[in-house]
Order: structure tokens, then C-alpha cells, then sequence
């Protein structure tokens, strides 16, 4: 068995770990328990103040339940330029076999809704007449894509 951390490249760590611990149900990762903030932590171990930004430099969320990958936001210098070659699915309608497309589709805009309002904007909705299934494709406050089913 392997553990890993899930990486997402970014110009505001800050921010990304803020708007996806509100979009996954995760916690922004508190630092060290010797030190007060992120910040301080950076500093101790050498990282100049001139590379760590404004705030408390939190750029890492985790799973409240301990179940899913710790997520670090690395910041650097250069912008997202073409699209992701790989995304999340926020999954929050329900299994097919067990929910209705109605109450799925519900479910979603209501979360697609609770996103928009947390910074993400909806890039178009991946819906075709007669096909059960229903998702919307999303992008959060740097432009990443996800979607949401």
C-alpha cells in the first residue's frame, strides 16, 4: 500500500484550499501544533517571506473523516493556460439505481448553487434528452475544471 497527497498547482494557495475545503466537506489543515499559524511553520523551517504571499500561508486541506487524500495547493508563477488533463467529480446526486434522475438533478443544481456562491462558475451543464444521467461542469476560482454529478 501506497499513501499519497492529491497536488493542484495554483497562484493563491490560500484561497483554492479555502474555496475546495468548502466544496469537498474537508478542513483547511491546521499547522503544526507547536506553531500558531502556516506562516510561522514556513518561516522555521527557511522558506524567505518574500515567497510566501499574504495570510497565514494555509495551502493544504484534509478529511475530517480521515478517509480521503490530503490536498496541498502549491503555488506558482505561471497561470493555468489549457485545459485540465485530469479533474474531480463532486459527487453529490446519488447512485442511478437508487435515485430518481429528478432528484438528482435537484441535488446537483442545489450544489452547483452552494459553489457558485463559494467562488466557482458553471462552464456548461452535461445534460442530453433521453440519457439518465445529468452533471455540471464547473470551474473553481483559478479556472480548474470539475464537475459536479
Amino acid at each position: 500500500m501506497v499513501s499519497y497527497q492529491l497536488v493542484i498547482d495554483c497562484a493563491s494557495p490560500d484561497l483554492m484550499a479555502r474555496f475546495w475545503a468548502s466544496a469537498l466537506r474537508y478542513t483547511v489543515e491546521p499547522p503544526p501544533d507547536e506553531f500558531g499559524t502556516w506562516r510561522e511553520y514556513w518561516l522555521s523551517i527557511g522558506v524567505p517571506e518574500d515567497e510566501l504571499g499574504e495570510g497565514d500561508c494555509s495551502d493544504s486541506i484534509i478529511d475530517p473523516e480521515g478517509h480521503g487524500p490530503r490536498i496541498w495547493f502549491q503555488q506558482v508563477p505561471e497561470s493555468k493556460t489549457v485545459k485540465n488533463r485530469f479533474h474531480l467529480d463532486v459527487k453529490v446526486g446519488g447512485k442511478r439505481a437508487d435515485v430518481p434522475l429528478e432528484t438528482r438533478r435537484a441535488r446537483v443544481d442545489a450544489e452547483v448553487e452552494r459553489l457558485v456562491q463559494a467562488g466557482a462558475s458553471v462552464v456548461r451543464v452535461l445534460s442530453q434528452p433521453g440519457v439518465d444521467h445529468y452533471a455540471v461542469a464547473m470551474a473553481d476560482p483559478e479556472g480548474n475544471e470539475f464537475d459536479v454529478a
